[in-house]
């Protein structure tokens, strides 16, 4: 795992290269600790920067930027290729193999792609990972990004010239890079508590979007696009396009059904094996995060399956019970013989993290297990450089509550009119929280005030099931913050959903925050609290063999009888008794809200005040200060909604 940057500079400003590339580089340390690099070709004007935490090939025969053996290619390579033996093995069945410097899985990328071009090379590769490549014969820069958005990169423009990087933080560096927030990016997090790709929190640069390329011709233009590149689209010589595309890998899962269950299951188990197993190589300490929870667990459980010494597993324990999953996991790590490490952070520990989150992420981000994932990967590193996670499984295999009630709720409040269906909303938004409370203890429901207050703002704004699903993601849904349009601020219109999924709710779902929520939160939050501490994490849920065999499992198997994750379930109880894993779905979480009418209300306060929430005409401090009171009260409970702010807030301190 590894920190990439660069610059392709347009006119003048190719004697000052060196010392700005060094000041992008060194932004990036902790993605990389144990080396740097650089490349300048004087004739082009290129500039790649590389920071290296060594995983494979430990030598030197491993640094970066890396040159191919024939010398057309250079690279800035971030992340694993986890097949890259069986790469090797087939350059060599082809007599396509050149006589290798060392065993990096870099070296095998550079001569996969001089041999059988990039496209292809990254068809046939199974891995995380953000490349730089420069081809020295066409002098063409081409950027990619691995299939599901594992490994981050940003592009764009700094003045006139075309910058990258694994983090935004790099491209400040370079003086001449936009401080101007982008008005797009402001909307959709304030509603997602993320920015989606290919939007950036900065005006003229850009995420480049999973499984897709960006290539630059001679000359590219001296200004960024009005809107982002979507694939396909080109703005002068720059042009942009899918290598591989999820919902074809859908549409043809769809076309080619799993009908024995049980065989479904040993394939499965079986695929996620294999998966796991090549996840584990590694010439440096290995690991995995253990919660407790299904994903977790299943994946710890391989892992151990596999291995031929105890598999070293990590936890944290909270203070406060309610979000304490410490003794669940210390069950699981117990049955499964794992070496297990657990952690009990008080809850100072926590907050302590929240003043270091704008350098952590760059942009505004706003889900607020960041907070309890970075603590786990920072007691994970004290003896571990890789870890694995469970990341993907809720996304593939039907994970999360919403593909459950989801279809079901839209199938009745869809018969109501429009008008009774707002009254409901409010009903249920304006019952006391204590209410919510004692109902969800009856229920075993965990934060039943967030979850009633999130769906009684829904009711009312919804039209189509795609829409009401849209707003279960959203925050501040049916409510104007911003003072700009938000039309002229739109994302392009979603992707394409396969036609097998129009009558499939929950399915659609699924597809959407593979899509979206997956790489844009999930991913970006593991990866940036990882990185934060020099951990490289792996996700072998997200594996294309896993991938494409959860496409071909019908949405009714996944929620099998109503239970969320079925196949996983049924794997999991083959290695783990049941006993220990059933129990309400309870996520990452921490008590933000308790402690934003306790011991963080003063630092809310003071990011809440109305004439810093107006400031630069961004915000309408109406809304948000109304919210604010009523959370205090205890009236209602808007935690999420305000902690986007916050995060936006404090951003903006440091950055703006």
């Amino acid at each position: 795992m590894c920190g990439l940057t660069g610059i392709l500079p347009r006119s003048g400003s190719k004697g000052s290269l060196p010392g700005i590339l060094d000041r992008m580089t060194a932004s990036l340390v902790h993605r990389g600790p144990d080396a740097s690099g650089a490349w300048y070709d004087e004739s082009a004007g290129i500039a790649l920067g590389h920071r290296r935490l060594s995983i494979l090939d430990l030598s030197e025969a491993g640094a970066q930027p890396m040159h191919s053996r024939c010398g057309r290619f250079v690279t800035a390579f971030n992340g694993e290729i986890y097949n890259h033996l069986e790469l090797r093995e087939r350059l060599a069945a082809e007599g396509m193999a050149p006589q290798w410097r060392g065993h990096s899985d870099t070296e095998t990328l550079l001569a996969a792609i001089a041999a059988w071009g990039l496209d292809a090379t990254l068809e046939r590769s199974s891995g995380m990972f953000a490349i730089a490549l420069w081809d020295r014969e066409r002098r063409r820069l081409s950027l990619a990004r691995d299939r599901m958005g594992e490994k981050p990169l940003y592009w764009g423009w700094a003045g006139e010239d075309i910058v990258f990087a694994s983090e935004l933080k790099a491209l400040r560096a370079h003086p001449q890079c936009s401080s101007a927030m982008s008005h797009a990016a402001v909307q959709e997090f304030i509603g997602f508590s993320y920015v989606p790709a290919p939007l950036s929190i900065l005006e003229g640069v850009f995420k480049l979007e999973p499984g897709t390329i960006v290539d630059f011709g001679e000359t590219p233009p001296a200004a960024p696009p009005r809107a982002p590149l979507r694939p396909g689209e080109s703005h002068g010589t720059v042009t942009v396009r899918r290598y591989w595309d999820l919902g074809s890998v859908v549409d043809h899962g769809l076309r080619a059904p799993l009908t024995d269950r049980n065989e479904a299951l040993d394939t499965l188990e079986a695929t996620l094996r294999d998966a796991v197993s090549r996840q584990m190589l590694s010439d440096v300490p290995l690991g995995a995060f253990l919660s407790g929870g299904i994903d977790s667990s299943l994946i710890t459980a391989l892992m151990q399956s596999v291995s031929s010494a105890p598999v070293r597993s990590f936890t944290i324990g909270f203070e406060q019970q309610e979000f304490n999953e410490a003794p669940h996991a210390a069950a699981v790590a117990a049955h499964l013989g794992t070496d297990h490490t657990e952690l009990t952070v008080t809850d100072a520990d926590a907050r302590a993290v929240i003043p270091l989150l704008p350098d952590m992420y760059d942009e505004p981000f706003a889900d607020s297990s960041q907070i309890p994932t970075h603590l786990v990967c920072k007691a994970a590193r004290a003896h571990v450089t890789v870890a694995l996670s469970g990341d993907g499984g809720d996304e593939l295999f039907g994970g999360y509550n919403r593909y459950l009630w989801g279809p079901r709720l839209w199938s009745r409040i869809a018969l109501m009119p429009p008008v009774v269906r707002r009254a409901l909303g409010g009903t249920i938004e304006h019952a006391p929280q204590r209410l919510w409370d004692f109902a969800g203890a009856l229920a075993g429901v965990n934060r039943p005030a967030e979850k009633a207050l999130k769906l009684g703002r829904r009711l009312g704004q919804a039209n189509s099931p795609d829409a009401f699903y849209r707003s279960l993601l959203t925050e501040w849904n049916g409510t104007r913050l911003t003072r700009f349009d938000p039309q002229a601020s739109a994302l392009p219109v979603d992707d394409p959903v396969p036609a097998g999924l129009a009558g499939d709710f929950a399915g659609r779902m699924m597809l959407r925050d593979m899509r979206g929520y997956l790489p844009d939160d999930i991913l970006c939050k593991v990866d940036r609290a990882a990185m934060a501490v020099s951990l490289e994490t792996r996700v072998p849920f997200l594996d294309p063999d896993v991938i494409a065999l959860s496409a071909r499992w019908p949405t009714d198997w996944k929620l099998h009888g109503g239970e969320a994750k079925w196949p996983l379930r049924q794997i999991l109880f083959r290695h783990v008794p049941r006993s220990l894993i059933e129990r309400p779905k309870a996520g990452f979480a921490i008590p933000i809200g308790h402690w934003l009418r306790g011991p963080l209300r003063e630092w809310a306060e003071d990011l809440l005040q109305a004439d810093r929430l107006a400031a630069d005409g961004l915000i309408d401090p109406v809304p948000v200060r109304a919210a604010w009171h009523a959370h205090l009260s205890g009236k209602a409970d808007w935690t999420p909604a305000l902690w986007s702010i916050l995060m936006l807030q404090a951003w903006r301190d440091r950055w703006t």
